[in-house]
């Protein structure tokens, strides 16, 4: 199991050549941010879906940077931050800002978006849905400035609670997958002592 998800993640040469990773390689030498373990595989997935659903900027270097600060697995906080991407981008948006909406009691905005497409071609880099121009992060800005409070309430809700659901997900399945091998050991002793049984008699 450790070795199908080590080849999931992000190799330590890779992570070490990126850029925005680079000032934490002095704190990266800790055998636990490579380790895979459940509490340190648990942890750095929950934290890399937390600031990948939260923040649309530099969401790799605060999820290895909170990684390392909590030993968690750094290749696993690294790797999960790409739950937003340009797929997924406009409707987790879009849904966080109704979510807020609803929990605000807010009026609709004028600027809120009208479908996930919307925001989903601003994270693409296409054109913001009034016909202006200029780069994805400038739009991306504008809109984010125009919906404001709702989306950041919404987002920090979504990402909080699929973080921690991420965390208790991969604490269970590591755990079941551990007593289903011990299991599957044990039922393999008994036939083997049964067949021996079998042989003397």
């Amino acid at each position: 199991m450790k070795a199908r998800i080590q080849s999931l993640l992000p190799s330590r040469e890779r992570l070490h050549d990126m850029h925005w990773l680079r000032w934490l390689a002095p704190y990266l030498h800790h055998p636990r941010l490579w380790h895979i373990n459940r509490k340190g595989l648990a942890l750095g997935l929950a934290l890399g879906v937390f600031f990948g659903l939260l923040i649309p900027v530099a969401q790799i270097p605060a999820s290895a940077t909170l990684a390392v600060l909590l030993r968690a697995n750094v290749p696993a906080a690294v790797a999960s931050t790409l739950v937003t991407n340009p797929v997924t981008f406009g409707p987790v948006y879009f849904g966080a800002y109704k979510l807020g909406e609803w929990v605000l009691q807010a009026e609709p905005s004028a600027a809120s978006p009208r479908s996930g497409a919307d925001a989903n071609a601003a994270a693409r880099g296409g054109a913001a849905t009034d016909g202006a121009g200029g780069s994805w992060l400038a739009d991306f800005w504008h809109w984010i400035t125009d919906v404001g409070t709702p989306l950041v309430v919404g987002l920090a809700i979504v990402a909080s609670l699929t973080g921690v659901l991420v965390y208790l997900a991969v604490h269970w399945a590591w755990i079941l997958k551990v007593r289903l091998a011990q299991r599957r050991r044990r039922h393999q002793r008994l036939g083997h002592a049964r067949a021996q049984r079998v042989r003397r008699s």
